[in-house]
Parts: C-alpha cells; sequence; structure tokens
C-alpha cells in the first residue's frame, strides 16, 4: 500500500516510524515532513493546512490511505476533501473534529450528554466575560475558544491574572479568530492523564495510558506548552478508573456524536483531571497527543496500519491491540525561549551516535536538513528524546543519559520528566 502521513513534527516522526515497519506498506509519504521523518518516508513539501494542496498530492500519487496528523488539518475538513475524492483516510470530518476545534462546542456536549467536566461559561462580550470571572473567583481557567498549539489556556491564580487573559483573548486579540469567544472554567484540582482510544464511530479500542508535561519548566512552573514531555503507562489511571472513563466519558461522547449525525472515526485523546469526585474531562483533542504519540509508538507492538485503517472502514471490533511491558518516557528538547519567541537555524549535532541503542529513538519535530548533512533547529519543539525502559526511572535514566550527549547549546529541556510516577514506584519499591 502507498501511505501519506500528514504533518511534520514529532508526531508524525513516531507515526511514520512505526509505519514504516508495517509489511503492508510498501511506500511512505509524508507532507511536508522534517530531517527525521526523511529516514523513513519520501518527504514532499506540501503544507500540512493545505487541504487542496493535500488532496492533490494523494490523488496524484494515487495514495491508498491518509494519516492525518495534526489538528488544523482535521479542522478544516482534510478528511472530508479525501473522501470526496475516493481516497480513504484515519481522522474524524470536519464537523466531528469540533471537538478539539472549538472548546465552547466540547462543553456543550458534556452538559447535554451528561459528561462530567467543570462548571464554564462561554462568552463573546469582554464585559459578561469579565462580570462572570468576578463572580466566580480565582483560580479559575480562561481558554480561547478555538485551536491555539495548546497555548491558549491561561489557569489564572488571581483574580487581576483572570481578568489580564480574559482581555488578551476578547479584546486584544491574542489568539486571533481562535479568540473570538472566550470558555471560562471552574479550576479543578488532581492530577492530569492523557486517555486515548480509536474509534470507528461506534466501537472504541483504549489504548495504552500516558501522561504529559504541560509546563515549560521543572517543579510544573512556567507557561503552558505544547508539552515538554511524556511517559507511558500512567500509573495513575488504575484499570478501575479506566473502565470508568470508559463507561462515564468516552462512551457519551461517542454515543452523542452520533447521534448529533456526525459520528467520530479516528483517535480520540481525552484530557482527564483526577479529581476527589472522580474523573472529569478536561478537553478533548482529535488527533494523537504531541509528545505522548511518541511514548505509545514505542510500546506498541502489533502492526500499527491494520488499527488505523479498522477506524476508517468502521471495523474495530476485529483488532486487538498489544503493548510492551516496558515503560517509555520522552523528553522534549525545545529551543531557548520557547513557548515564547525563539530563533531558527542553530546546528545540532552528536544525533548520530545514539542511533545503535535499540531501546532510544530520537525523534524530530521542528528540525530541517542543512547542507552536508547538518541537522537544523526549525521550531519551538525540536527533538523527541525517547526511550524504553523496565520503570518509567529507567527510561527517564536512559532518555537524560542521550540528551546529555546531544550537543545543542541553543536548546533546553526540562530535567524532571516523570517525577510523579517515579515518586510511585520508589514508594512500591520498583
Amino acid at each position: 500500500m502507498r501511505i501519506l502521513v500528514v504533518g511534520g513534527g514529532g508526531r508524525e516522526h513516531a507515526l511514520c516510524w512505526a509505519l514504516e515497519n508495517s509489511p503492508l506498506v510498501q511506500e511512505l509519504i509524508c507532507a511536508p515532513g522534517n530531517a527525521g521523518i526523511a529516514r523513513h518516508a519520501e518527504c514532499v513539501p506540501v503544507d500540512a493546512e493545505d487541504v487542496e494542496a493535500l488532496t492533490a498530492l494523494a490523488r496524484d500519487r494515487k495514495v491508498d490511505f491518509v494519516v492525518v496528523g495534526p489538528e488544523v488539518a482535521l479542522c478544516k475538513g482534510l478528511t472530508d476533501s479525501l473522501k470526496a475524492a475516493g481516497i480513504k483516510s484515519f481522522g474524524p470530518s470536519a464537523a466531528a473534529a469540533q471537538l478539539e476545534g472549538s472548546k465552547g462546542f466540547m462543553k456543550d456536549i458534556c452538559r447535554e450528554f451528561g459528561i462530567p467536566t467543570a462548571k464554564y461559561g462561554r462568552f463573546s462580550d469582554l464585559e459578561e466575560a469579565l462580570a462572570f470571572v468576578r463572580a466566580q473567583g480565582a483560580p479559575i481557567v480562561i481558554k480561547a475558544d478555538g485551536l491555539a498549539a495548546g497555548k491558549g489556556v491561561v489557569v489564572a491564580q488571581t483574580l487581576e491574572e483572570a481578568e489580564t487573559a480574559t482581555r488578551a483573548i476578547l479584546s486584544e486579540e491574542a489568539f486571533g479568530k481562535a479568540g473570538a469567544e472566550v470558555v471560562i472554567e471552574a479550576f479543578m484540582e488532581g492530577e492530569e492523564v492523557s486517555f486515548f482510544v480509536l474509534v470507528d464511530g461506534e466501537a472504541a479500542l483504549p489504548l495504552a495510558s500516558a501522561q504529559d508535561h504541560k509546563r515549560a519548566f521543572d517543579g510544573d512552573e512556567g507557561p503552558n506548552t505544547g508539552g515538554m514531555g511524556a511517559y507511558s503507562p500512567a500509573p495513575a489511571l488504575t484499570p478501575a478508573l479506566a473502565d470508568q472513563v470508559m463507561r462515564e466519558i468516552i462512551r457519551p461522547t461517542i454515543d452523542g456524536m452520533k447521534a448529533r449525525g456526525c459520528p467520530y472515526k479516528g483517535v480520540l485523546y481525552a484530557g482527564l483531571m483526577l479529581t476527589d469526585e472522580g474523573p472529569k474531562l478536561v478537553e478533548y483533542n482529535v488527533r494523537f497527543g504531541d509528545p505522548e504519540c511518541q511514548v505509545l509508538m514505542l510500546r506498541l507492538k502489533s502492526d500499527l496500519l491494520p488499527a488505523l485503517m479498522a477506524c476508517s472502514d468502521g471495523l474495530l471490533r476485529n483488532v486487538d491491540l498489544r503493548w510492551h511491558d516496558n515503560a517509555a518516557l520522552t523528553v522534549v528538547m525545545a529551543a531557548k525561549g520557547y513557548p515564547g519567541g525563539y530563533e531558527k537555524g542553530s546546528v545540532i549535532s552528536g544525533l548520530d551516535a545514539l542511533q545503535d541503542d535499540p531501546d532510544l529513538v530520537v525523534f524530530h519535530a521542528g528540525t530541517k536538513a542543512g547542507t552536508n548533512g547538518a541537522v537544523l533547529a526549525n521550531g519551538g519543539r525540536v527533538l523527541n528524546v525517547t526511550a524504553l525502559g523496565s520503570s518509567i526511572g529507567a527510561a527517564q535514566k536512559r532518555a537524560y543519559d542521550a540528551v546529555d550527549r546531544i550537543d545543542w547549546t541553543e536548546g533546553f529541556c526540562r530535567r524532571d520528566i516523570g517525577w510523579r510516577a517515579i515518586e510511585r514506584e520508589a514508594k512500591i519499591g520498583r
């Protein structure tokens, strides 16, 4: 089969890495790809958000199946466009992708179908939003309604901070069209985990659990980012809790979307808060998490492609996925200044020396090829140093040992990825 992967980040590198090993894949194309993906697939310089050009590429190259990585293309209707061209794909329709494309839409789904989540309000008028903030008090969560690359959320600890964030979104247009509306939520306390399921419109297949680290700096300090690291499995999500999440959150969502006339197909990524009252939904994403995808792909023993195709064909009930018992952990190396302003073009050295370890993969996110085989930084999040280990602690040690062998003075990373799980392991003597 000829497969096209859409995207050019660490998530798409992990997907290409996994798909390359499928006996069903004869040719693997990625648009636009990056310097690391080029080792596994033919990279074609087509923008990952250009629905028309991507559809034309898939048609012209006679692609059999398209795997869509980023959320923007999904919200713009890429799978709808491919379907109209007679090309099968993995990912939800534009209508179903509103679960991520509009936080207000997602919250309304929760209210309509009784899905546990934080109390909220939706506002497009600044004064009404500020009045709601003042009535609720702090801490409180302020969110731009639309897509903001993981940066449109402010957890405000004071009223002043909440009002500033609300004004930035609605009045100062900090997120452009994504901030035409603001969603204001009650603050939830607890531990966050990521829960992934494959969905074919009706059936749902849970994947291995994972947990990411959103804050930029050690100790969960600093601004929110797209994710600075992740690990799998997530010990906080016990089998009993996973069953509860399927029963109270995932299943009602799938049934509700079908009842609304926009059945969900693809991967559904629930960001959860494990509160004293039980698991509650923080947000939905309509694609694999980045960097959670990287640790999931490293732990996956089964062929990925048949599972993705089953989502498209409505045959997920026939799929059973197997996972490595080992844990996986990834450390994101980012350009200094991220998630704010940062420079591009710095040279990264030392990567070739890391290729011999079968339990270590460096997935490329924001990279591009320079002259004479050089790898250049070309984004905010640049590398995902991903390792397997007998425990989260062992995987963490292998990952950071590799980080310390990479020569890139213009980059930084958190040094505490996996700390919660490692504390749990210490308590049980692992």
